[in-house]
């Protein structure tokens, strides 16, 4: 029988709970407290006595977690050392399934709703590297999340999020904080940038609230609430169609006019550096290429990493930007 939502959530809450060895093994009573706080709702001593029952016995779950209870000390463990519910292997039928999955997106990627979602889907599919030889020689698969791609854990319930048009609340600690912030977000669309993923999304309360874009990398916890926002129209190909990266400034576009060396030229011209590149000079001494872009910190980046092979003509404050900025890079050394 299929479980709700919310049903599944407090599973993953439970056994969030007794894997925390930080903390005494709890009571019913401490599970009902713990789930309660964090669904900001109460939750009965009924309802926990039957989660626990689903997580040990249910075939559709297939969990059969070894929950066992201390009568000593009144509280809740794994009898087996290092088990959680997230680390559940994926067997040959499994994977047939995934890869029946993955082929419908490729097939159908021009559908808006598969389109939506398509490059974050895909590139986990990418990611995940499924190796059949190894599940060949020890009979089963554990799908990893690669290192170099953070914050893989929260696509799933973003994504779902996404598509219920779901109110999440989220712990999430920006770069320049010393300490991660609740938000409550409207999430609208998914993206990856520099093997990154980032939400854009509404943020309700807090500072800045508004339209902003959170780097799955440094969230820290996600909580459902239950709770949902109107449909939005996001397009998201109009959005970021003037822009490098994720950064998107309350700034018009404006026409960048660079000059490339020779040598760099040749790269520009087979790999270009966006949509809106054009070629306005090509000699055996340079290439002159204009860009029409907003100026965001994903684009003087760029720029600086090419170093001496680049240099901005047009317009003047970027110019000035990138020479300021290498100013800086020059009193390093």
């Amino acid at each position: 029988m299929a479980k709700s939502k919310e049903a599944l959530y407090r599973y993953r809450l439970i056994d969030q709970r007794l894997r925390n060895n930080m903390l005494p093994r709890p009571s019913i009573d401490d599970l009902v407290h713990y789930l309660s706080e964090k669904l900001e709702k109460t939750v009965t001593r009924r309802t926990i006595f039957r989660d626990i029952k689903a997580m040990r016995e249910d075939v559709d779950l297939k969990y059969y977690a070894p929950i066992a209870h201390d009568v000593g000390r009144k509280g809740y463990y794994y009898s087996e050392e290092g088990y959680a519910i997230g680390e559940i292997p994926i067997n040959e039928y499994e994977l047939q399934g995934l890869e029946i999955a993955v082929g419908l997106l490729r097939r159908f990627h021009k559908l808006p709703v598969i389109r939506q979602f398509e490059d974050a889907i895909l590139k986990i599919a990418d990611a995940v590297s499924i190796n059949r030889k190894k599940m060949e020689e020890d009979d089963l698969l554990h799908l990893d999340a690669p290192t170099r791609f953070k914050g893989l854990e929260w696509l799933p319930e973003i994504a779902e999020a996404i598509q219920q048009k779901e109110v999440l609340r989220m712990s999430y600690q920006s770069f320049n904080r010393a300490n991660p912030r609740d938000y409550r977000i409207e999430p609208y669309h998914l993206r990856e940038y520099n093997h990154r993923f980032y939400v854009f999304a509404k943020s309700l309360k807090g500072e800045n609230p508004g339209l902003r874009t959170f780097g799955l990398d440094r969230i820290h916890n996600i909580w459902p609430t239950f709770q949902h926002f109107e449909a939005r129209q996001f397009n998201d190909a109009a959005y970021f169609k003037n822009a490098i990266g994720i950064t998107v400034p309350d700034e018009d576009p404006v026409e960048i006019l660079l000059s490339f060396s020779a040598r760099m030229g040749k790269y520009v011209k087979t790999q270009p550096l966006h949509h809106s590149q054009k070629i306005v000079k090509d000699d055996d001494k340079a290439l002159h290429i204009t860009l029409f872009l907003v100026v965001n910190p994903e684009l003087v980046m760029l720029l600086l990493g090419y170093g001496p092979d680049v240099r901005v003509l047009q317009p003047r404050s970027l110019a000035l930007k990138i020479a300021e900025e290498a100013k800086k890079v020059m009193l390093l050394y």
